[in-house]
């Protein structure tokens, strides 16, 4: 669509500041739905276009930026949400910054790159359960593991006995953060169970040998329902898993994967492939014979990584679970 005003909004914990590009105004709102209706208002009264003719833009802030994200999909107004790293290398260098300066900036860079950008569409309110309580869950294993950590240095230094009070609290913590990360699991599981949908794609790629479930839930999750990538090497692209070319001139690096990624799918899939290399045949077979031939240990498991993102890309698509067709080898 030909939008005709772009504006820019900054995001904050407890107001937005809004910037109209093609008129200068600036204003500020409460975050809330009080402040999200006077915004509106304000638009209409200082913008000639109608509000379909309006592209609404603002940085991803997770949690900040939710309920203006649900107001305007409630509404069907377009808006899209940009990344932050994204925006933050669009802009070059600054000097100075203000909340008023952050959203004139989105609103040039939305008018600057209107052919390229994608409408938001909000995942279901399953989705964004799953990803809260995914993200918590995660939250709950590092500080699980902070607690371990600290307790086997105090193992090492410290007499039990003479210290039994900071001993007893450790096992405590980490015994209450085990029953946490449970029960948070018990419903991210209980809400995949009441979606059909959700239930089907997380049978298929559980269907795949050493994929487990927690690579299956954040597959889901990071996908959207695999409504955001249409293949799977924009997936691995995402997930850091795409090799990409280091070449200048006469300059000729070796190829390498980008730091740039999602580090938790990424991590978890490198426990799917260690996996499979342990326990598939195939994957183990085609592991060793790289190997052997003198090829990068690493090089060979991230591509055994995007096997198993091709692998789990095509059980959804296909909608069929996956057949271990190596076993029927004779």
């Amino acid at each position: 669509m030909n939008f005709k005003e772009f504006i820019g909004i900054d995001v904050s914990k407890s107001h937005i500041d809004v910037f109209i590009r093609f008129n200068g105004l600036h204003a500020k709102f409460e975050n809330s739905q009080t402040g999200f209706k006077k915004m509106i208002d304000c638009i209409q009264t200082h913008v000639e276009y109608s509000l379909a003719e309006v592209l609404f833009a603002f940085e991803h802030t997770g949690i900040y930026s939710l309920h203006l994200s649900l107001f305007l999909d409630k509404a069907q107004y377009n808006f899209t949400v940009i990344p932050g790293l994204e925006l933050k290398r669009s802009l070059g260098i600054t000097r100075g910054k203000s909340d008023k300066s952050d959203a004139r900036s989105i609103a040039q860079y939305a008018y600057e790159k209107k052919e390229k950008l994608k409408l938001h569409q909000m995942p279901s309110q399953t989705l964004l359960k799953l990803k809260r309580l995914a993200s918590y869950r995660e939250r709950l294993v590092k500080e699980r593991a902070a607690f371990k950590s600290r307790l086997g240095e105090y193992e090492t230094f410290l007499d039990q006995q003479e210290n039994c009070v900071l001993f007893e609290s450790h096992h405590k913590m980490m015994a209450c953060l085990d029953q946490q990360i449970e029960k948070v699991e018990n419903e991210l599981y209980r809400l995949i169970k009441q979606d059909q949908e959700l239930t089907r794609q997380f049978n298929l790629i559980n269907s795949i040998k050493c994929v487990g479930c927690q690579t299956a839930l954040m597959m889901i999750i990071l996908t959207n329902g695999f409504t955001l990538f249409e293949k799977w090497r924009q997936f691995a692209s995402y997930a850091g898993t795409a090799p990409f070319p280091n070449q200048s001139g006469t300059f000729k690096g070796k190829t390498r994967t980008s730091h740039l990624a999602n580090k938790r799918i990424k991590a978890l899939l490198s426990c799917c492939a260690t996996s499979a290399i342990q326990y598939s045949p195939e994957m183990k077979i085609y592991y060793q014979t790289r190997v052997e031939q003198g090829k990068n240990q690493m090089s060979t498991i991230n591509i055994i990584r995007n096997k198993l993102l091709a692998r789990i890309f095509a059980v959804v698509q296909r909608d069929t679970p996956y057949v271990d067709t190596y076993r029927y080898v004779g």
